[in-house]
């Protein structure tokens, strides 16, 4: 028979490995829209026949922040060089 104590480190161990489970789930998540975002980047380029170095790729995949990878993404639509759609923002 398990003591009061016990049940309580084991609700608390069972409790954390839970929301430790739907954390990672949700970074999961995070890290699979920035992925998306970025291979949309490169689509885009790759349909409008702009030329992605492998630096600009690596730069592109490794982007961890939406609102540039959101920004490429619609400058890629119309875009004429990559230059154009890697430029930082207008001040």
């Amino acid at each position: 028979m398990r003591s009061y104590a016990e049940e309580l480190i084991e609700r608390g161990y069972q409790e954390g490995f839970a929301q430790g489970r739907e954390e990672g789930r949700e970074a999961g998540r995070q890290e699979g829209r920035l992925q998306a975002r970025a291979e949309a980047v490169l689509r885009l380029l790759t349909a409008r026949g702009l030329h992605v170095d492998e630096a600009s790729r690596q730069l592109i995949l490794s982007c961890s922040d939406v609102a540039t990878l959101d920004r490429w993404i619609d400058r890629a639509i119309h875009a004429t060089s990559l230059s154009e759609v890697l430029a930082p923002p207008s001040q």
